[in-house]
């Protein structure tokens, strides 16, 4: 894949301060696996076979730690044409436990079960001298425009693949993982992730997130403000919206579930930064989790707990922090992607985003160096 490069890389003047990686994986502990399925079809002379161009990837909030810890969560839904298991206890309990994967909407059934196995395994103790159970969140986003999805090509393994190769530093963005047939404003999309280094009180936390982006049209996007979908016009997709997005956002700050639904909420303004309303067919869905306050299994936690959190009156730069990072996520997935052939219909081809077009536009006014 050819080394493209990232907003800021690019000269694109985005809000914030990001960590080392401007990452997911700046926060601390965070690991990302990705398992990306690329059968190159554009260089297959038989049509009749499938295009599979597909993935699976992996969110471990605690690394490989051998005893399982839960996260507290916040989970918001834009809008609910999609799914993200798990979240009915996220929404009643504030925390999970276990891996986070994100893949194609055909696939949620074998992901899940394939993340069950890597917690039995990894957790070995906890399942095999208790009654512990399993319930790892798995979300998706539809990839049948460039992808066989119905081959249901994602197996057991693949799922495992992400989970035991899940690493720190930087990430594979666009055409990888579970986004590697997503489309984002009739762009070529997919993963893409960023991050922010706040202060509050002297404390220093980080704010990461991580997107599989496969919404929007055209005539919606909008980088930095400036609405460039109107004046980039190449090879249109779609007469209407008919994807969705997921949101993964993660923080080492000490928050409440409670506060936690609400950083997920904020997943509503950093996706409309650039341009979308929410549609109709899109499953606009946002996870929010903090690696504070990490405890071990309830069934074997006291009675009596406490925990340390912000004040709700801090939580404001917070909330810019996630909103900014969301925002470049997307971009940073728009200008990773590479061109992909269509499956279904086949004959068009799926083009990234030209970057140096989007950068001329953007210098013309003052928004890229």
């Amino acid at each position: 894949m050819a080394n493209k490069l990232r907003g800021r890389e690019l000269g694109l003047r985005f809000q914030g301060t990001p960590g080392q990686f401007n990452a997911i994986t700046d926060v601390p502990g965070v690991l990302i696996g990705q398992t990306t399925l690329d059968n190159g079809f554009a260089q297959n002379a038989n049509p009749a076979l499938p295009q599979i161009r597909t993935g699976v990837t992996a969110i471990l909030p605690f690394g490989y730690d051998a005893e399982p810890r839960i996260a507290q969560a916040g989970m918001f839904a834009l809008n609910g044409n999609g799914e993200m298991t798990g979240s009915h206890w996220i929404r009643d309990a504030g925390y999970f436990l276990g891996p986070v994967c994100l893949t194609n909407t055909h696939s949620v059934g074998i992901t899940h079960h394939a993340a069950t196995k890597w917690m039995i395994t990894q957790y070995n103790d906890a399942f095999h001298k208790g009654h512990l159970w399993a319930m790892p969140v798995v979300a998706e986003t539809y990839d049948g425009v460039l992808n066989d999805i119905n081959g249901q090509h994602i197996s057991e393994q693949h799922v495992l693949d992400a989970l035991t190769s899940a690493s720190s530093g930087p990430i594979a963005e666009g055409n990888t993982g579970g986004g590697a047939g997503m489309i984002c404003y009739e762009y070529k999309g997919g993963t893409g992730s960023s991050s922010r280094i706040i202060e509050i009180d002297g404390a220093r936390y980080t704010i990461g997130a991580l997107v599989q982006a496969n919404h929007g049209t055209r005539d919606w996007l909008t980088v930095l403000g400036e609405p460039v979908g109107r004046a980039m016009r190449n090879d249109l997709l779609f007469d209407k919206e008919s994807g969705s997005i997921i949101v993964v956002i993660a923080t080492d700050a000490p928050l409440r579930p409670d506060q936690l639904h609400r950083v997920a909420k904020r997943g509503s303004i950093g996706i409309g930064r650039s341009g979308t309303p929410g549609g109709n067919n899109s499953g606009d869905i946002f996870l929010a989790f903090s690696t504070a306050n990490a405890r071990g299994l309830p069934q074997h936690d006291t009675a009596h707990q406490s925990m340390v959190h912000l004040n709700d009156e801090v939580l404001d730069s917070v909330y810019q922090a996630v909103v900014e990072a969301i925002d470049e996520s997307i971009l940073n997935a728009l200008l990773a992607a590479e061109d992909t052939p269509t499956f279904k219909p086949q004959g068009l081809t799926c083009r990234s985003i030209d970057a140096d077009a989007l950068a001329t536009m953007l210098r013309a006014v003052g928004k890229c160096h």
